[in-house]
């Protein structure tokens, strides 16, 4: 049985980003809330023996942990580099590490943008390459991480903490063979394993939530599948709701330990792709004022308000307030005032998304300024240069500047074709780009 390419890899892409960002450990004290002698007896409460040093391993995850998330990651880097020494003998100091890699990999390619990834494109082939270097450093760490984590699996094979660890640790190889080395099927494989760990650790505790994060993922994506498939799928027995997979994530949200934010970002996604982006916007927001220099949550709060903004002026409804205060988003954050500011060092994706909102209200001739500035930045990321180029054509075809729309699209074919950017171009200057595309291909 065949699945059209595009549902089969944006499928793939949910089963990614339920496991990219969950590098967190659940704390040590979920036995006492589990509430049965056998939830008891089978989780290790005590991962060390003494509870000065949980402390110091809880504090040094947390502070590694807001630092990542505030996409400082060398300081996060320290700090994990400092838990692995002061903890050798834990999985968490080279998971986090991994997941530093990962993550700042994803940042500096310009990836951690949940819109970007609405784009059937970014499911192509790409020439778009990950330096050697890191690849190797990611897959030592996550190495390293899964041998201690599975030998304290083999000691106590009923260990949450471990197995919870061995999940988030295949969920991390997932992520990155799927969205750094484009290798889906592994991804997919890593994938179901990190859920198959997830659920053993629901088993022996029920009110480990935050192993539900992946749980409520591999549920959505499920339920997003043609239903052929799903019926095929469920033969085999696997099914999943996208209404459930919702809201199992909700719940990590109000009751996890570790991943309540993980989730949060997750639902951003799963949230705009539901249409929600009242709800996506509520999540951003608490984000953006949790992580001040995280400069990616102010870009999803000015994209959840342009794109509500874009279906209420459809409706005749009032968008000046929510345009207005989206696009002040854009202009503060393209005037940094420090250049060691992590928004200062990513003003190519800044004026990318500016010009993206712009194109989604119809504003294609201020769009395309934005779009060519944006492949015109200093040090911008290869692969976000073409789709600027691109973009920029397809604004300028709409604003009737054929001319310059072809010089756009031969610009993206003089550079490495990413994400299937060629044949996107060739359609391009083959014909005008339309209005009836942009309806295909939003969201």
């Amino acid at each position: 049985m065949k699945m059209n390419n595009s549902r089969r890899f944006n499928a793939l892409l949910f089963v990614l980003i339920a496991c990219n960002l969950v590098y967190g450990q659940q704390a040590t004290e979920t036995a006492s809330q589990a509430g049965t002698s056998a939830t008891k007896d089978a989780v290790v409460t005590d991962k060390t023996g003494n509870d000065a040093d949980n402390a110091r391993l809880d504090a040094l995850r947390e502070k590694g942990s807001a630092a990542l998330y505030n996409l400082d990651y060398e300081e996060a880097r320290r700090i994990f580099t400092e838990m692995q020494r002061e903890f050798p003998n834990d999985p968490q100091g080279p998971q986090s590490l991994a997941a530093s890699l990962w993550l700042q990999t994803m940042n500096d390619s310009r990836r951690l943008q949940s819109s970007l990834y609405n784009s059937k494109s970014f499911y192509a082939k790409s020439e778009d390459k990950v330096d050697p270097k890191i690849t190797e450093a990611f897959k030592n760490y996550t190495r390293q991480a899964k041998e201690l984590a599975e030998a304290r699996v083999k000691q106590n094979p009923n260990d949450v903490q471990a197995l919870y660890a061995l999940g988030s640790i295949v969920g991390l190889q997932a992520a990155f063979a799927g969205a750094i080395e484009r290798r889906f099927m592994a991804a997919l494989r890593n994938g179901m394993d990190a859920v198959d760990y997830h659920r053993k650790v629901l088993k022996l505790d029920p009110n480990f939530h935050d192993a539900e994060v992946t749980i409520g993922m591999y549920e959505y994506v499920l339920g997003t599948l043609p239903f052929p498939v799903k019926l095929f799928l469920k033969v085999g027995g696997m099914g999943g709701s996208k209404k459930k997979g919702l809201e199992t994530l909700e719940r990590v949200v109000a009751q996890g330990t570790r991943a309540n934010d993980d989730a949060r970002v997750m639902l951003i996604a799963l949230y705009k792709r539901e249409k929600r982006y009242n709800d996506a916007l509520k999540f951003a927001r608490e984000l953006a004022d949790k992580y001040p220099r995280n400069y990616l949550f102010r870009l999803e709060v000015a994209d959840a308000l342009l794109t509500q903004a874009a279906l209420d002026r459809k409706a005749n409804k009032e968008t000046a307030s929510a345009e207005t205060e989206a696009f002040g988003i854009f202009d503060s954050l393209l005037r940094e005032p420090s250049n060691a500011a992590a928004a200062a060092r990513a003003l190519d994706l800044i004026h990318y998304r500016y010009g993206e909102s712009l194109f989604a209200l119809g504003r294609f001739d201020r769009a395309a300024e934005q779009f060519i500035v944006a492949a015109k930045t200093r040090d911008a990321a290869p692969a976000l240069v073409s789709m600027a180029y691109l973009r920029a054509a397809q604004a300028l075809d709409l604003s009737g500047k054929r001319n310059e729309a072809v010089t756009a699209y031969n610009a993206v074919l003089v550079r490495p074709d990413v994400y299937d950017m060629y044949a996107e171009a060739q359609r391009g200057l083959h014909s005008p780009y339309t209005i009836k595309t942009v309806t295909n291909e939003n969201r």
